[in-house]
């Protein structure tokens, strides 16, 4: 039974491969729909049609948002743009080829530098392995790929490094371990089983183990543990979790997971389910648009959450979501809050099937806010500046929320969206309802589907990727985009530069266990520098894939206190409390900052375990 389902599996993908260039006509994408080329429930539209299609055709039920209850409406009228002359952020264009297509990007700790990789499948990019470095694809014909499909992108001089991948990380999951490094999951034929180990070292490369997973994990998420391990939940097809086993182990058998069967529906739109580590230990999953609470431990539900209304959530309806900054003290309470957001996705079920009959909802533009460690939580809904779908969300070192890329119209998949939604969106969680948000400076790159976003040290946003075609396709609606931006909040504005603090470097921890008091230095240019102007925050770096980013957190530190050492050249000592477990703070590698009146520093890298 596993060899013929082995063949039923890799027969669409030679078919794939053989068809590759027949892919560049116009009317392809008809016959791989009928031909049901990667499975019955992978549709496909034309990459070469109108972009503007959607303006000519009426589409009698395209409803979007549903209103707002009257308990839900905020008592301002809110004003996205802002002050007149607030900064809106900052665009830079700084590499003009990744080299691969940004489809996964994490940035690595230490070496400072973003991985980014996209699929085996095309045996194609835009920079090759080096000399003698080639994957065998055919023992029999010798058939042989030298192209690249994972680079480091050196986010200082962009420089590529390339690695060498065998196994398909197509739409594949990831996280880093304690020890800062790359631990991904899953992927298309081959890679589906299996789980991948990259160290941050020189010259160190990857290794690939194709039987690690019981269950094949394609568009499933990884998420970390308090103790450091992981787990993986969800994929096509797959109705259940596992947890990685140690390195060179192969899972015997996954936990059946219902919550994952009764979310799915025709379109599937419980792929890439949110996951998120609660401050109690428990895992708070959200599929479709319904969500649970996993403890780990007994493997058992041990809540469940109310609908949330307006539509569906989850891929390839993708909406967002993060867990909100976490607010600690110097002493805390036996319950520390955590809360949820999600925002955008699709109203109609049934998106993904009708964008590939050239019709193209309007995408979500809500967003529902939920407090996950109370003990009757409720959703509260709150409407975003534009829809959007397939979008990346953030947490900035701030604890603001920064939503950018996707598009206004659709769904994920290959020429499955229209409207490219060009302007982020800063959202602000501890301000007043109808003062949330505001919409910031517009890019000129369309980020549609397989686009991510990585938060940088130095505060900006790498913005990478978009590829809505089969392969690297460069004349289509959507271009295959290998260019590479970064984007500079309001935060670094130079209107408030002055603001911005450095910390002492060598006056900064390497390395810190939990609940305990550490302290580090700042220098300023401030004319005065006061404890209630100060937050030192830590931020865990997101694997961002298809609008989901994996593992990302961001801690408020509890502070002691703030004192000058210096006046002269503004040199102050922060003391602070370091996180009081691994619920609240999975052991690893965190960026940390210090903000001063809302600008952010220069972070430096800290380990907690």
């Amino acid at each position: 039974m596993a060899i013929v389902f082995k063949n039923l599996f890799v027969l669409p993908v030679l078919f794939l491969s053989s068809y590759a260039q027949l892919w560049l006509r116009p009317d392809a994408y008809v016959l791989f729909n009928r031909k049901k080329i990667l499975g019955p429930h992978e549709l496909f539209n034309d990459p070469f049609g109108d972009a503007l299609d959607y303006k000519r055709k009426k589409i009698t039920d395209d409803f979007g948002t549903a209103p707002l209850s009257d308990s839900e409406k905020p008592s301002v009228r809110p004003n996205y743009a802002g002050l007149p002359k607030e900064p809106k952020g900052r665009w830079e264009l700084v590499a003009v080829n990744s080299g691969v297509s940004a489809m996964h990007a994490i940035l690595l700790p230490r070496v400072n530098k973003v991985l980014m990789y996209d699929a085996t499948i095309w045996k194609k990019s835009e920079i090759r392995l080096p000399t003698g470095h080639c994957r065998l694809l055919n023992q029999t014909t010798g058939e042989k790929d030298c192209y690249c499909h994972s680079v480091l992108f050196d986010i200082v001089t962009t420089a590529l490094t390339p690695l060498e991948l065998h196994t398909d990380t197509w739409c594949s999951s990831g996280g880093l371990s304690v020890d800062g490094n790359l631990v991904g999951t899953g992927g298309f034929q081959g890679g589906a089983n299996t789980v991948r180990y990259l160290e941050t070292c020189k010259g160190c490369n990857w290794r690939e183990f194709p039987t690690a997973l019981a269950d094949r994990r394609w568009y499933s998420t990884q998420a970390e543990l308090p103790d450091g391990g992981f787990i993986v939940v969800g994929g096509r097809e797959a109705f259940s979790y596992e947890y990685i086993p140690r390195e060179g182990d192969s899972n015997a058998k996954s936990y059946f997971f219902d919550f994952l069967k009764k979310t799915s529906d025709r379109d599937e739109n419980n792929l890439y389910p949110f996951v998120h580590l609660s401050t109690d230990g428990n895992l708070f999953i959200f599929a479709n648009n319904l969500a649970v609470l996993l403890n780990p431990k007994s493997n058992k539900v041990v809540h469940e959450f109310p609908a949330l209304p307006g539509g569906h959530r989850s891929y390839p309806a993708t909406g967002m979501s993060a867990l909100l900054p976490i607010k600690l003290h110097s002493k805390n309470n036996d319950v520390i809050p955590a809360e949820v957001l999600v925002c955008g996705g699709s109203g109609h079920e049934d998106a993904y099937t009708q964008a590939s009959k050239d019709i193209f909802y309007t995408a979500l533009q809500d967003c529902g806010r939920i407090r996950i460690t109370d003990k009757k939580p409720v959703w509260k809904r709150e409407i975003m500046p534009s829809p959007r779908v397939m979008g990346d969300m953030v947490i900035l070192p701030t604890g603001d929320i920064l939503m950018l890329n996707g598009a206004k119209r659709g769904c994920s998949g290959w020429g499955f969206a229209r409207e490219p939604n060009l302007a982020p969106a800063i959202y602000y969680p501890k301000a007043k309802l109808g003062n949330r948000f505001m919409q910031l400076k517009a890019s000129i790159i369309p980020r549609m589907y397989h686009s991510s976003s990585v938060v940088l040290p130095n505060g900006k946003v790498l913005v990478a990727g978009s590829n809505t075609n089969n392969g690297y396709v460069y004349n289509a609606i959507f271009p295959t985009e290998l260019r590479v931006e970064k984007f500079s909040p309001p935060y670094l504005d130079p209107s408030v530069a002055v603001h911005r603090p450095v910390i002492v470097t060598d006056k900064a921890p390497e390395q810190i266990s939990y609940d305990e008091t550490f302290q580090l230095q700042i220098k300023s240019t401030a004319v005065k520098v006061e404890k209630k102007d100060i937050i030192v925050t830590m931020y865990a770096p997101a694997f961002t894939t298809h609008g989901v980013s994996m593992n990302q957190r961001l801690l408020d530190l509890g502070l002691e206190d703030v004192i000058a050492e210096n006046a002269f050249l503004g040199i102050h000592t922060i003391t602070a409390v370091s996180p009081p477990s691994g619920k609240v703070a999975p052991p690893g590698y965190y960026m940390l900052f210090v903000v001063h009146q809302g600008v952010p520093s220069v972070s430096t890298w800290v380990q907690i375990k």
